[in-house]
């Protein structure tokens, strides 16, 4: 059920507002295209921007669209256990096929306060719940040993993001949590290694604006066709490379913009990308064909 290209939904704002209806339209533009889920209000999303109704709405929205089409992963994650919960259940409610929890950010919590974090969000909740292990964003970095207790101890675990860009993390991970443990890439540059040794997929930021090629490539390497694989990911490469040389995320908003599928509104502290990131973006989607 969760595998394959996830994009990680931008969120369109319009005059510092949510824009519902452009929401809907890229959601089903994302289904056409390929994309066999999506996760709403995670951090590409901008939800430490949102209010709890907003945050709870664009999830609504989004579960709404999809229809039942792909599966809807929702961020539901904080540093603070109860707003976790509160997001959680909204999310549940709303009818979400899975939550995205982050690993508590800034106050740097121990391994087994980790653990507790997530035990509370399980006990208080029965939606299957994906660990989001960010160090770069969140600080703590969530060892392969607290992960695995985590999917032994508690139903809800179904699998995780991982965004450490340690590939030596997987097989560790698989080996020491089975191989129904689901493990999604949280990193569009090495997808394809990741994949290799054992992953299903990837919560991906590029698929926002190249959906069909980034659904195609995931296809290509969990059908074991990695010829075809690195064929896809030389065109995508540079995008994927540009999507972070600011902030994200404002290389992909305005890489969205460009293609008519929203404005690159952001909310403050995020600003507007640079004239030279501008030009790098487009030289970017030129080489993936996304523009003449």
């Amino acid at each position: 059920m969760f595998a394959g290209s996830i994009p990680a939904l931008i969120t369109p704002f319009e005059n510092g507002l949510f824009a519902e209806s452009t929401f809907r339209k890229m959601i089903s533009w994302h289904i056409e295209q390929g994309s066999k889920g999506l996760v709403p209000c995670g951090t590409t999303g901008e939800s430490p921007t949102m209010d709890h109704p907003e945050h709870e709405r664009v999830i609504e929205v989004c579960v709404d669209e999809a229809a039942g089409r792909v599966p809807v992963i929702a961020g539901t994650g904080s540093n603070s256990t109860n707003e976790a919960i509160g997001l959680t259940k909204a999310a549940e409610k709303a009818g979400a096929d899975a939550a995205l929890v982050v690993t508590p950010y800034y106050n740097k919590p121990s391994q087994e306060g980790m653990f507790q974090h997530f035990k509370a969000i399980c006990d208080a909740t029965d939606i299957p719940i994906f660990i989001y292990n960010i160090p770069g964003r969140s600080v703590v970095d969530m060892t392969v040993e607290t992960i695995t207790r985590c999917y032994n101890e508690l139903e809800n675990i179904v699998g995780i993001k991982d965004a450490t860009g340690n590939l030596a993390r997987v097989p560790l991970q698989r080996m020491s949590s089975g191989k129904d443990f689901i493990q999604l890439s949280g990193e569009d540059q090495t997808a394809l290694a990741f994949n290799a040794h054992g992953g299903r997929g990837c919560i991906s930021v590029t698929a926002n604006i190249a959906p069909k090629l980034v659904a195609e490539f995931q296809d290509a390497t969990l059908n074991g066709d990695y010829v075809r694989a690195l064929e896809i990911q030389d065109k995508l490469t540079a995008l994927h490379d540009v999507m972070f040389i600011e902030p994200s995320p404002g290389p992909v908003k305005y890489a969205a913009k460009l293609l008519g599928l929203c404005s690159d509104e952001m909310r403050l502290p995020l600003t507007p990308i640079t004239k030279e990131t501008e030009i790098k973006v487009k030289e970017a989607m030129a080489t993936a064909g996304l523009l003449s």
